[in-house]
């Protein structure tokens, strides 16, 4: 995802979890570090100049159907900036309900995992608005919250979503995800080279020099969560670094 001017943009993450913001180290429940009211940071980072936001229902993740869906149209409601939407999204009805409330892009993960055909489907009524996300542990895709192997690589699954209309990939390195540890370009170069269909990395970001790395591993879009949250370097640095 570049920004309207084409160029690799930094995404500041609002991920949902029984009506607050948080943080999950490697994905995994039990794990969490709490931020507050997701409207409030969700203004904080348009405030400080988001041009869009990565927004996730964690509870809907896990369990297979919505359950911040009020605290995720109030954030939709209140901003003016695009959003893109993710977290229990199974079916076309409910990809469709949410760009009919205004949001920008849906993702989709363990949807467009088993049944790669409703990317398709969603792609058709609305193009341009299905982002396919593929987070990995150990270089295996996983889905259902991060809970379960798909027995297939990044790479293998992205190849399918081409051709269906996707219009980003983002993949999650779950390995590194909320461990302000740094990332792992490795798997982000593997994955650009192998389709033409934007990638948007996500996972262990934790300084200025992870951003500058995503950006030179051919992503077109970082988001980022604990590091921002954490205080670790501001959202106008970050700006700043990828337009190096």
């Amino acid at each position: 995802m570049r920004d309207e001017n084409g160029e690799f943009e930094v995404i500041p993450a609002v991920d949902v979890a029984d009506g607050e913001v948080v943080q999950l180290v490697r994905g995994e429940r039990g794990t969490e570090k709490r931020y507050g009211d997701p409207v409030e940071a969700a203004r904080r980072w348009v405030d400080a100049g988001a041009r869009s936001l990565h927004l996730v229902d964690l509870d809907g993740a896990f369990e297979g159907e919505r359950a911040n869906a009020a605290a995720i149209d109030a954030v939709v409601d209140a901003v003016d900036v695009p959003v893109q939407v993710g977290g229990g999204i199974r079916t076309v009805a409910d990809a469709v309900d949410l760009l009919d409330r205004g949001v920008d892009r849906v993702i989709l993960g363990t949807a467009a995992v088993e049944n790669p055909d409703i990317v398709g489907e969603i792609s058709a009524e609305r193009p341009d608005s299905v982002v396919v996300s593929l987070d990995a542990r150990g270089g295996e895709v996983v889905v259902e919250g991060w809970t379960e192997g798909a027995d297939v690589t990044p790479v293998e699954a992205a190849e399918r979503y081409a051709d269906l209309g996707a219009a980003a990939i983002l993949f999650t390195n779950v390995d590194v995800e909320g461990q302000l540890a740094g990332v792992r370009t490795d798997p982000v170069r593997d994955l650009v080279a192998a389709t033409d269909v934007p990638v948007v990395a996500s996972g262990g970001v934790a300084s200025l020099d992870d951003v500058r790395a995503l950006k030179a591993a051919g992503a077109a879009a970082v988001v980022v969560g604990s590091a921002l949250y954490e205080g670790e370097f501001t959202l106008a640095a970050a700006q700043a670094a990828a337009e190096e």
